[in-house]
C-alpha cells in the first residue's frame, strides 16, 4: 500500500507544481508593454541629406517600455527629438506608458533621418528599425508621402 502511495504523492507534486508554473506563465503574459505602430509616415524631403519622419506607438500593454534607438535602411543614422516651446533637442530614449502613446509629429517629438544614401521620392517606402528597452525590436514600414502632407491624424 506504501509503494502505491509515493507514485501518486509524486504525480500530485508534479500536478500542483506545473499548475503553478502556467498560472506564472500567463501573469508574466499581462505584465509586458504590447507595442504597436500606427500612421507612419516621411514628408518627401527637400534636401538631399537630411528628412523627417513621423509615427505614433501605443503601448495596450501592462507595463511601460522606451524607445532606445532607431535605424534606417536610407540614413547613415536616425536621431531622436523633442520640440519643447520651439527648441528642438535630441533625445536618447523615449519612455511609452503603459496603456499610453508615444507620438512623433510636427512641430513636436519627431525622428530626423541624417547622412540619407538616397533621397526618398514620394510613393515609396523607407524601412524603420524601431528598438525597445524590453520588448526589443520592431520593424516599420514608413511610406514617403508629399512635403505637404498634412494628416488628419494631427501628425
Amino acid at each position: 500500500m506504501r509503494r502505491a502511495l509515493l507514485p501518486a504523492a509524486a504525480l500530485a507534486g508534479a500536478l500542483a507544481l506545473a499548475g503553478c508554473g502556467s498560472g506564472t506563465d500567463s501573469g508574466s503574459g499581462s505584465s509586458k508593454a504590447e507595442l504597436s505602430v500606427s500612421g507612419p509616415y516621411m514628408p518627401q524631403p527637400v534636401s538631399a541629406d537630411m528628412a523627417a519622419g513621423f509615427l505614433t506607438i501605443s503601448n495596450e500593454g501592462d507595463a511601460k517600455d522606451e524607445l532606445t534607438s532607431v535605424t534606417s535602411d536610407v540614413a547613415g543614422h536616425v536621431t531622436m527629438h523633442s520640440t519643447v516651446g520651439g527648441a528642438m533637442e535630441e533625445k536618447s530614449a523615449f519612455a511609452i506608458p503603459a496603456h499610453g502613446q508615444l507620438v512623433f509629429k510636427s512641430g513636436g517629438n519627431h525622428l530626423m533621418f541624417e547622412k540619407l544614401k538616397r533621397k526618398p521620392e514620394q510613393g515609396q517606402k523607407v524601412t524603420l528599425r524601431l528598438t525597445f528597452a524590453k520588448s526589443g525590436a520592431l520593424t516599420v514600414e514608413m511610406p514617403v508621402k508629399s512635403a505637404t502632407y498634412n494628416p488628419s491624424t494631427g501628425h
